[in-house]
């Protein structure tokens, strides 16, 4: 009888790979692995907001609005002038008349705060023009003369004191989701704070899960003489669901060559993945081998690794899919797939490594907390010269959605605790597990263009926290090592220059870019169209109509406005929110008709603009850092052509 020609190529390709069963330890078995199936996150899709958790984004997220989108109470009280409140004390009260109006949440104010007048007003509402602080509603008294009532108070109130700015949690155009976050229930909150509905996600991977072995029987069915409950059919399966994949059991397939074959088909036709548990050893009655010979190349590429348990771990890649093949008992099962299957999942699903815990920390800075209540502070974690960990409490309030995405975790302070002191050790614990520390921390000064050199080294894999702190908070920051990078802008008037100046031993200057500031106003405002930015200055600080919108001491921009008043402080000067953002926000709904930001945000929000000063932004290298790979990565992301195009688009000039 004529042999046949398409069964003898199969007993050839038998041949090769059961022959090629070849003990390797873990990490050659892993790096085999890992080069032939080069596993990457998958293409994006769009999906609802609240479906989007436990997903990873696929794309950057720029806000499209500020969130809070006004000046707002963050507590019940009355809006004031705190110039207004200067000296109140129990021996002398100060006497605020009261506007006849209530301000609650989405109701418009119709009547200036004026000097000597107090404005009710309820947690979450509109601030009023005119108004600078709130006080706490339990802090005053009301009384009631002939003129009508008054509210007293007996304390001053400080400029800004419980007022959330406008963009003062996020600002329209900001980074503030970057691609390949993990979404949880945080991300989805800050996602709604700024009206996301549809967000763009990594396709999950859909991983076949079957199960192999004539002794096996599903849970739930009687077990016959000799046979066994299929626990790992189960149990991969959630573990796929665990890290990211989409599970899809194709149940218990008896050991037969032609049934097997065709359920591995089946699963390779529908599957990115495909994890078979059970038939993988030296053992007459174990088929993986040839089935994997009849699906196609490469096929095997590791059969045997040193573990124990594990040793009968199959790796393979068969029509472009990476295909795992367990060891039947359920531990030996379980360790071989967290080690080798798992990992892939987590990358084609866009994950991280897996994180746990709590750390231990240094607070750097003294942390007042409220006498009588337990209070949780959240935190940054940032790596000391010493080499631990420095728990960085997040400079926004309970209102900001950020304050969570921005943080590590989070440290108690005990009820009957005033303060703790700088230097304190503290316990952080962890949101979502073990501290990933990033490759690079960039503290001081915000700027849309930082956010397009962060990209750049992110894409190159590296982790970065950017904290948002200002020009000196940063620099403070840097002195003390605990930051790589500080952004800056500070003009030393001395000498007539920016940054160098304020630089101390251990501190270098990288230059980064100049930027236009300048007066913000709304287009076809006569008062300030066509003139001159120094003109139109002091032409506002001097009109009593009005009102102008400052920033907060610490930031270059604010140092910018003192220099230009000259120690004038027009109405509105006590005004004094923490961003760009917040300055075009208060111009552009009216609650404020002027201030300084920079001619990127005042494109964002349609505003006038009249350029003042060409400021330089620059970076403060910590100089003990410098060679540090992720430091080295984004001195090379400043000088990429590309990276110097985008912030050109931005009207940024690099230097």
């Amino acid at each position: 009888m004529a042999a046949d020609p398409l069964a003898a190529g199969r007993l050839a390709a038998v041949a090769r790979q059961e022959q090629f069963l070849e003990v390797v330890d873990g990490d050659e078995a892993m790096r085999r692995f890992l080069a032939a199936v080069e596993p990457a996150p998958l293409g994006a899709e769009d999906v609802d907001l609240l479906d989007a958790l436990g997903r990873v984004l696929a794309g950057d997220l720029h806000a499209p609005v500020d969130a809070p989108p006004f000046d707002r109470a963050v507590v019940d009280g009355f809006a004031l002038r705190a110039v207004d409140t200067e000296g109140a004390s129990e021996g002398s009260p100060r006497r605020l008349a009261l506007n006849p109006e209530v301000l609650a949440c989405g109701t418009p104010s119709r009547i200036e705060v004026a000097e000597g007048t107090a404005t009710v007003i309820a947690t979450g509402a509109n601030l009023p023009r005119g108004a600078d602080a709130v006080v706490l509603v339990e802090a005053t008294e009301v009384e009631e003369t002939p003129d009508g009532p008054v509210v007293v108070l007996r304390r001053p109130a400080a400029p800004g004191q419980f007022i959330g700015s406008a963009g003062s949690d996020i600002a329209r155009g900001e980074l503030m989701l970057r691609t390949g976050t993990l979404v949880g229930a945080r991300e989805i909150a800050q996602m709604a704070a700024v009206g996301i509905a549809v967000v763009p996600v990594v396709r999950r991977p859909v991983v076949a899960v079957l199960s192999t072995g004539d002794e096996l029987v599903p849970p739930g069915e009687p077990l016959r003489p000799g046979a066994i409950y299929d626990a790992n059919g189960a149990v991969i399966a959630a573990t796929v669901a665990e890290n990211g994949g989409d599970p899809r059991p194709f149940g218990i397939v008896r050991d037969d060559l032609d049934a097997l074959t065709d359920a591995m088909e089946r699963a390779l036709a529908t599957a990115d993945m495909v994890v078979l548990s059970g038939g993988t050893s030296k053992g007459a009655g174990d088929l993986s081998t040839r089935v994997i010979a009849r699906l196609g190349e490469p096929g095997i590429l590791v059969h045997g690794v040193a573990l124990k348990p594990g040793k009968p771990l199959c790796l393979a890649k068969v029509r472009g899919r990476p295909l795992v093949v367990l060891p039947g008992f359920p531990t030996s099962a379980m360790f071989t797939f967290h080690s080798f299957a798992v990992p892939v999942i987590r990358r084609m699903a866009g994950l991280g490594p897996r994180r746990e815990a709590e750390v231990d920390a240094i607070l750097p800075t003294r942390l007042a907390s409220e006498r009588g209540r337990t209070e949780y502070v959240m935190v940054s974690l940032v790596e000391r010269p010493d080499g631990a960990l420095a728990a960085v409490p997040t400079a926004k309030g309970s209102g900001a959605v950020t304050a969570f995405t921005q943080a590590d975790g989070f440290v108690e302070v005990p009820a009957l605790t005033d303060a703790v002191d700088a230097g304190s050790p503290v316990r952080v614990h962890l949101f979502g597990g073990a501290v990933e520390a990033p490759d690079l921390i960039v503290a001081g000064s915000h700027d849309l263009g930082l956010d397009v050199v962060a990209s750049r080294v992110a894409d190159r894999g590296f982790r970065l926290r950017i904290l948002a702190l200002g020009s000196a908070a940063g620099l403070a920051a840097a002195r003390r090592g605990e930051c790589d990078i500080a952004p800056v802008h500070l003009f030393d008037p001395r000498s007539g220059t920016y940054n160098e100046p304020f630089l101390v031993p251990g501190l270098r200057l990288v230059p980064g870019w100049r930027r236009m500031q300048g007066v913000v106003f709304r287009p076809g405002d006569p008062r300030f169209e066509g003139r001159p930015a120094m003109e139109a200055i002091a032409a506002a600080a001097a009109d009593p109509d009005l009102v102008m919108v400052n920033r907060n001491v610490g930031s270059g921009t604010r140092a910018l406005m003192d220099r230009e008043l000259g120690g004038l402080r027009p109405k509105g000067w006590w005004n004094q929110p923490k961003s760009h953002n917040a300055v075009a926000a208060a111009v552009a709904r009216g609650s404020a008709d002027w201030g300084l930001s920079i001619s990127t945000v005042a494109g964002l929000y349609g505003l006038g603009f009249l350029p003042l000063v060409e400021e330089e932004y620059d970076f403060v290298l910590v100089d003990a850092r410098r060679e540090r790979p992720a430091v080295r990565a984004f001195l090379e992301a400043l000088a990429d052509p590309r990276v110097r195009a985008r912030l050109g688009a931005l009207g940024l000039e690099p230097k």
